[in-house]
């Protein structure tokens, strides 16, 4: 059967710094007729699951604007103009960034779609070891509060658990994390 929707116009209706939306017409397959579609366009970003060399892992937390609240989350950021050629240096550069540590060795997880139904964003999930501070770290994105934490594993589990991390991207990081930590028994 033929799934595939056939773009009949596109609208756009924002376009910033960091989204585009558009209001699609799409002709639904086999004669089903046509549907909107409103579309969120993004450039993509990386996350990491950065773990120290004690086999803690660093998490921030920060105000999360559209969710009027602090959160959870791994490092991450969105990938900048012509960072697809070249993801370490995304991933460096955020881990710096956001955290001050620098990684030795950058492990490539699993790429995923954030909300496919509406968006094409996507997220790069890199694991990150050999971590040291660095002393004249890289300036954190002007606007960008951020505290950094490093947790225990049993901690992280703990917080789980009561809900505290909602995030998906680092609910999915924090999971590999417990899946290597169960193959390496």
């Amino acid at each position: 059967m033929n799934f595939t929707e056939r773009t009949v116009s596109s609208k756009e209706i924002f376009k910033g710094k960091i989204i585009e939306v558009k209001v699609d017409t799409v002709e639904l397959p086999n004669g089903l007729g046509q549907q909107t579609r409103e579309l969120v366009f993004h450039p993509g970003g990386i996350s990491v699951l950065a773990i120290t060399d004690e086999d803690k892992v660093i998490l921030e937390r920060q105000f999360r604007k559209p969710l009027e609240k602090m959160i959870y989350e791994v490092p991450a950021g969105k990938l900048e103009e012509g960072e697809y050629s070249n993801l370490e240096n995304a991933v460096l550069r955020e881990l710096e960034e956001e955290t001050d540590y620098h990684a030795s060795h950058l492990k490539k997880i699993h790429e995923f779609y954030v909300s496919p139904g509406i968006s094409n964003e996507v997220n790069i999930l890199f694991e990150a070891r050999g971590l040291t501070k660095v002393q004249n770290a890289k300036p954190a994105d002007i606007g960008e509060l951020i505290e950094v934490i490093e947790m225990t594993f049993d901690e992280v589990q703990k917080l789980i658990a009561q809900g505290e991390i909602q995030d998906a991207k680092t609910l999915i990081a924090l999971q590999y994390w417990e899946l290597i930590r169960l193959r390496s028994k």
